[in-house]
Formats: C-alpha cells, structure tokens, sequence
C-alpha cells in the first residue's frame, strides 16, 4: 500500500460524514506511514488521533467563512502537498470534483467517496454532465448504499464500489451515558425526536406539518435538534400554528446519543441521502424509525419497511399516518424493530474499516 494517504475535507461540520471521516482516519493512522487531513475547519482537530497530522491554517478565522471559500484554501494546501510528493494517494470526502480534477493534472491517484444520492444534483444537466465526466477520471469511486451504487450505474455509468458506514456500537452506547438535561418535558406523553442541519435537504418542515396534524388526536413531544439556514422558518411555522407547548428547536450537539436515548421515536424527513448514520444510531440505541422513503440508505437499513416505517418524500399526511400507527401499535412496531436491530452486523465496525483499507490498498 502506499504509504503516504492524504485526505481531503475542506469543511468539517459534525455531521455524518464527519462521524466516518474521524473513524477511517485513527483507523489508517495505525496503517500507513504518513497519514495527512486537509481541511479549513480547525475546531474538530481533537477527534483525530494525536499521530494525524492536520494540514490547515494557523489562523482560526477562515472557521466562518463559507464551502466555497474553505473549498479554495483548502486546494492550495493540497496543490502544495501532492506537489511535495506526487506518490501520495488523495482519499477526498467533500469537493470530490475539484479535488479529481487537481489530482488528475498533477498525476496523483485519488479515490471520490460520494455523499449525497444523485437525486440531490442530477436534475441540473450542466451539474449532471460534470459529475459524469469527472467522477469517471477518478482512480475509484466509493459509496455507502447499495442503492446508491445502482443510481450511480444507471444515472452516470459510474461503476462504484459499496463499502457501508463502520458503525461503533460500542463507542454509541458508552456516550449515550453520559449525563445530560432531560430534553423532553413529560414521560406521559410520545417523546418524538428528528436531528438534522436545517436545509432544504433535511425537509423538517415536512416533520412540523404532520405534527400539526395530530397535535388533537395524541399528546406528544417533539425535538429537532440542529443548526442551519432555516431555522428562522422552522421556527415561524411552530409559532404560528400554535405548536410552542409540544414542540422545541435544540441547538446542534456533538453528542446527540443521550437524547436518542431519552426518545421513544426517531423521525428522518429528508428528500434525499446517502446513508443517515443517525438511523442506524437510532437503531443501535433500541429506538424506533420512521423515515422517509428518500434516495438513499432509509429503505436499506430499514429493509425495506420489515425494520421500520417509511413514508413517501414530502408527505406530510403519510407521516403523520405512520406516527398515528407506531403510537397504537407499539408491540407490532417492537418486532419490527428488533429486526432491525438484529441485522445491523452489515455495518460492522472492524468489517467494514478493513473494506477502506482494501480499497485504498488497490490503488497504487
């Protein structure tokens, strides 16, 4: 293997693919002799192992500034290495386009872990013809969903590899532990709970909207837990619906596992995905799962609704139908549940981590 592995996150946020870029690192850190993460976001450096080194810069200013401007600077930075040593493997995890292209003209291998499902950005034809175009000068593409795969094959011709997420169950359970506030304010009532950056993408609006549905028929508690552009949104559709009693925006946490833990439900609205670590913590934790039946990863790890309950994309009315179901219906949801749980050896931890290797191990 070569033993010089550069990996490329220009923006580290907290999110999933952050969770999987903290595990692959301390786990290649053990297995190659250098092991390098560009990046311009300085205030996660404390999650890689101490042997990492972090190429950014000094300044901590450049933490608030935009993707697109964190995507420029972190370019330089790579320019700058790979020109140091042009046998080194790049392993990107964000700006998959900009950093094949540089890696091409400077005759670098470079392996283009793909996040989000093609439904994301296919529909524009300019993006399209771009991903199809670049992504295919890639020495590997890599996926973490069947079903992505298959939408990558047919969309864009691309034949990627499927590796799912490493998923550390132990580590999951160890920090659902400690202590925290108590986020729900009555164990009377369902304790429902969405985490996600508040985007277009994550479609919390969609979770209100079925909320507003029921909030006559059962009592519940609602949390969403996360930070982004539409809060502001987020929280005028609560207001004015008369929704403050029942339902409460948190802020985001680096440790979400305690609230999980204290929840009876787990809600994902999302329009689209690529595999949501947050249902399979969810699962990990005993907590069961609704989900939207989005591209890609709900339906997999919730076998295809054996495991769970799904929902067509921006149904408000289905989803408040599945809520309606779970809270009536929670034997019949348990032993959905539990087969769920059961089959979560796919995303083993070791298993998986060993696939990365592998994959990185074949390009040379």
């Amino acid at each position: 293997m070569n033993n010089n592995l550069i990996v490329f996150m220009p923006s580290i946020e907290g999110g999933g693919v952050e969770k999987n870029l903290f595990l692959v690192c301390n786990y290649f850190v053990k297995k190659v002799s250098s092991l390098k993460v560009i990046t311009i976001s300085n205030k996660y450096s404390n999650k890689f192992d101490k042997s990492v080194k972090i190429v950014t810069y000094k300044s901590k200013k450049w933490d608030y500034f935009g993707r697109r401007i964190k995507y420029f600077l972190a370019l330089l930075l790579l320019i700058k290495e790979i020109v140091k040593n042009k046998k080194s493997t790049v392993f990107s995890f964000q700006a998959n386009i900009y950093c094949i292209l540089v890696c091409k003209i400077f005759s670098v291998k470079v392996i283009a872990r793909s996040n989000t499902a093609p439904i994301g950005w296919s529909r524009n034809i300019f993006k399209r013809l771009i991903f199809k175009l670049v992504l295919n000068l890639s020495d590997k593409v890599m996926v973490n969903s069947l079903e992505f795969k298959k939408d990558l094959k047919k969309d864009l011709n691309i034949n990627a590899l499927c590796i799912y997420n490493p998923l550390n169950k132990e580590q999951i359970k160890k920090e659902s532990k400690i202590k925290s506030i108590n986020i729900f304010n009555s164990s009377k009532k369902l304790k429902i709970l969405n985490i996600g950056r508040f985007t277009e993408q994550k479609d919390q609006l969609t979770f209100l909207k079925s909320l507003n549905l029921i909030k006559d028929k059962i009592k519940f508690d609602a949390r969403i837990i996360g930070r982004g552009e539409l809060k502001g949104k987020l929280q005028d559709y609560i207001e004015k619906n008369n929704l403050k009693k029942s339902v409460k925006i948190l802020n985001f946490t680096n440790n979400p596992y305690p609230y999980i833990k204290q929840t009876d439900l787990f809600v994902l609205s999302s329009k689209y995905e690529g595999l949501p670590n947050v249902i399979l913590e969810s699962l990990v934790l005993k907590k069961f799962v609704i989900s939207s039946r989005c591209r890609t990863g709900p339906k997999e790890i919730l076998l295809n609704g054996k495991g769970g309950l799904l929902f067509k994309v921006g149904s408000h009315k289905q989803l408040a139908s599945k809520i309606m179901y779970f809270f009536f219906n929670r034997k019949k949801c348990s032993k959905l549940l539990n087969k769920s749980y059961l089959s979560l050896n796919r995303f083993d931890y070791n298993s998986n981590l060993l696939k990365y290797y592998k994959l990185i191990s074949s390009v040379r």
